[in-house]
């Protein structure tokens, strides 16, 4: 499987026969009238059959940036049909008051390529449930936000990785000289016996070397 990263926490995930793409942007220009950096590049020239926005936030929600007619899956949860097959959508939030301050967001879950891929959106609760890790059961592939602010930071993703096991973790949603808020990944990095670091924005799994725990995966900044 090939897996993009276009920033932030827009991936798209592509297979001999499937392709997903998840939490494209949009136009970002108007942050710099709030004195946000973001200068990620356009997604452009992105085909897939699913696009999974994980919540309703406009740098996750550029589902016009890809082509190719894809079916859609937004901000929902439960066990949904779609081009690439079952796709499980689990409820949870994107603070830690329930809810309250920034609204909910599914962490998203599906099988490509075989393998098993765990998105977790802007997750922000102050930890992983039980029933949320149960529901989400094993994970090969590992997409977790570990830039703090309105996510969880390095201490609440090394508990998720914990909680899980997978074979190897991306992180996502953190400062990097594309952008000026958030935190970067070096905390969470830190905490790894080994971090496979990228000299592009891409990579094939079948090309990642095994390791005896959860290997971390960073993508260069595109």
């Amino acid at each position: 499987m090939r897996v993009e990263w276009f920033g932030q926490s827009a991936f798209h995930l592509q297979s001999d026969d499937a392709s997903v793409a998840i939490d494209p942007f949009a136009d970002m220009s108007a942050a710099a009238s709030r004195g946000l950096q973001f200068d990620y590049p356009p997604i452009e020239g992105v085909t897939a059959q699913l696009v999974l926005v994980t919540h309703e936030h406009h740098d996750h929600t550029g589902v016009d940036s890809i082509a190719g007619e894809p079916e859609v899956i937004r901000s929902t949860a439960g066990r949904l049909a779609s081009p690439v097959g079952e796709v499980l959508a689990i409820a949870s939030e994107h603070d830690e008051r329930a809810g309250s301050e920034r609204g909910p967001n599914s962490i998203f879950v599906f099988e490509l390529g075989g393998l098993r891929v765990c998105h977790f959106g802007d997750f922000g609760q102050r930890e992983l449930r039980g029933e949320q890790a149960a529901a989400i059961g094993p994970v090969d592939l590992l997409l977790l936000p570990v830039g703090g602010g309105p996510t969880i930071g390095a201490p609440g993703a090394h508990a998720i990785v914990s909680a899980l096991s997978p074979r190897w973790v991306v992180p996502m949603h953190y400062r990097t000289e594309r952008v000026n808020f958030l935190e970067p990944a070096d905390e969470f990095l830190a905490g790894f016996d080994r971090v496979e670091r990228l000299a592009q924005p891409f990579f094939e799994t079948g090309e990642l070397p095994e390791a005896a725990s959860a290997l971390a995966v960073v993508p260069a900044a595109p």
